[in-house]
């Protein structure tokens, strides 16, 4: 099902669907970057079988929902709440994945009395983390991009804003011309574990439309998740106390290397800490369905059975 709500502060609409058992229990998937509402999810009949009603929205500048200039991580708490409020939702749990992790981890410190379980999975660690080096054991072409970032964000001429922005507009054009371009630029620095998961005929369809949709009507959603991730998120991981939350990572990945993983497991007092040692980035993809199993049973434990 498909339908739309107007954002917290009445100026934006924000697109979701749901999809799965309708009276199960309430997930919502926050999808990675650059990404959609449509982003990779099980099939319906494995959500019916683990109970699970799974809801997603495009985020801000994504898809079809409308752009949050100066978006910050921590702004994912207060519209997935008012997409909560609409589908007139009791307690929910959250679950990220990539770019959707830090979005994932907001939603567990700033709604603990909404979020009964939350997983971050292969997710980064704040900018400022204390005694990480950040870019530690990450593919090239992610530390480019987000230290072009960090220089955008320092750049009080806005020059370096304009060539992020250009940069950002091309990759964008490249995808709308053909979706599979992405995964193109991507193969070269990912490990054997991760290009035998995106070469898997299904789960590359998905990531293609995935893809396509996200940019389909600017690159603001892309420009506006990766300047959020260099600079404040507004919440402090430590502060998930209450919400049960997993962490999830594969020890080969190379997107969100390691020490990510370790550092929020380190912080967060509420983890539940899941390392894969033979797994990568995109092996994320097929554990959703184990993930939602922990979520609703977490979710239980704190609620009851009701949830």
């Amino acid at each position: 099902m498909l339908g739309s709500v107007k954002s917290c502060d009445g100026e934006r609409l924000l697109f979701f669907e749901t999809s799965g058992d309708p009276k199960g229990h309430p997930v919502f998937l926050l999808h990675g970057t650059p990404g959609s509402r449509i982003g990779p999810r099980p099939r319906t009949s494995v959500l019916y079988r683990l109970g699970i009603r799974l809801i997603s929205y495009d985020r801000p500048g994504y898809g079809e929902s409308q752009r949050l200039k100066g978006r910050a991580v921590r702004h994912a708490a207060a519209d997935v709440a008012v997409i909560a409020d609409q589908l007139n939702l009791g307690p929910f749990s959250v679950l990220g994945r990539s770019g959707g992790g830090p979005h994932a981890l907001a939603c567990a410190a700033l709604l603990p009395d909404r979020v009964a379980s939350a997983a971050a999975l292969v997710s980064i660690a704040p900018p400022d983390a204390d005694g990480l080096d950040w870019y530690d054991g990450m593919a090239q072409s992610n530390i480019d991009a987000y230290k072009a970032t960090s220089e955008a964000l320092s750049d009080a001429a806005a020059a370096g804003l304009d060539r992020l922005k250009a940069n950002l507009a091309s990759n964008v054009d490249a995808i709308r011309d053909n979706p599979a371009s992405l995964l193109s630029w991507l193969t070269p620095e990912m490990p054997a574990v991760d290009r035998g998961v995106v070469g898997h005929g299904g789960i590359r369809n998905l990531l293609l439309a995935n893809y396509q949709t996200s940019v389909m009507r600017s690159s603001f959603g892309w420009l506006d998740d990766v300047l959020s991730f260099r600079r404040d998120w507004g919440f402090e991981p430590g502060r998930i106390v209450e919400v049960p939350t997993l962490l999830w990572h594969g020890e080969h990945d190379t997107f969100s290397p390691v020490g990510h993983f370790r550092w929020l497991a380190d912080r967060i007092p509420s983890a539940t800490p899941v390392l894969k040692p033979e797994a990568a980035h995109f092996a994320a993809l097929p554990a959703v369905p184990e993930v939602l199993a922990w979520l609703r049973d977490r979710s239980r434990e704190r609620f009851g059975a009701t949830v």
